[in-house]
């Protein structure tokens, strides 16, 4: 992809989105820690249903270590791998209170070793709690960069690298927002809303879904198929002489008529 069209890409993104923000709800840099956690194979609804109630008893590491995983799974029972997350949970809030002083590292080492982070988690903190320009790859992300040609690639770390690297300096803070948008409500996975996509025109993605009133595409002639080679015709057996007289078959092999 040209690097203007890959420009204008997130210009128009821009333009439709001027402001855009996660969707789970916190209100500290450690809130958005623990919702993220949670976030994995579920989503920001089902996050932003058992956060509140969490959060006002729970607000910082201290309170969320003093509950401890048993005291923590109730608040987290919609959730799936709820038992999990409860530990993990429990044991980065006393981590972070034992190792940095009740507050969440910045840096991506320090936050990559605390139970339950890896490096998506620790980009999407360093991105909306720090305003760093990470891209946080998930299964949105991943497939509108390889749909639209922005990054493409066979797995997370190709696409988040190739993100990186070619996204425009002035856009790439947001593009993290931007893209999971597109992917979540534009850009979905079975049937892509071509017909609203901003970026259409753009967009490299070769199975496009057409306008309402847009003819679909016509389906492909199949391949014509080779003529079969005409059957060659059986030689007629030979004619007997006149008056010869032809053998009968019997049971047993040789014996003329009349024997």
């Amino acid at each position: 992809m040209k690097p203007a069209t890959r420009r204008a890409i997130f210009a128009r993104l821009a333009e439709r989105t001027p402001h855009p923000a996660t969707e789970l709800e916190y209100a500290t840099p450690f809130q958005l820690l623990v919702a993220v956690v949670l976030s994995a194979q579920s989503t920001d609804k089902g996050v932003n249903k058992v956060t509140p109630v969490l959060f006002r008893d729970a607000p910082t590491p201290q309170a969320v270590a003093a509950l401890g995983a048993g005291r923590l799974q109730p608040y987290l029972a919609s959730l799936g791998l709820f038992r999990t997350k409860a530990k993990n949970v429990a044991a980065l809030a006393e981590a972070i209170v034992r190792e940095h002083g009740g507050e969440v590292p910045r840096a991506r080492e320090a936050l990559e070793r605390l139970p339950g982070v890896g490096r998506k988690t620790a980009n999407v903190v360093l991105n909306t709690a720090f305003g760093e320009p990470t891209i946080a790859v998930d299964t949105h992300i991943f497939r509108v960069a390889n749909r639209t040609g922005l990054a493409p690639g066979k797995n997370v770390a190709d696409v988040e690298r190739g993100l990186v690297a070619t996204t425009p300096p002035e856009y790439a803070k947001d593009a993290h927002h931007w893209l999971i948008l597109h992917g979540r409500y534009v850009c979905v996975a079975r049937k892509p809303r071509c017909a609203e996509c901003a970026i259409r025109d753009l967009c490299e993605f070769a199975d496009k879904t057409p306008a309402a009133d847009e003819a679909p595409p016509r389906p492909r002639a199949p391949a014509p198929r080779k003529a079969a080679p005409p059957a060659r015709a059986k030689p007629r057996s030979a004619a007997p002489p006149r008056g010869a007289q032809p053998f009968a078959k019997t049971s047993r092999a040789g014996t003329k008529r009349g024997r």
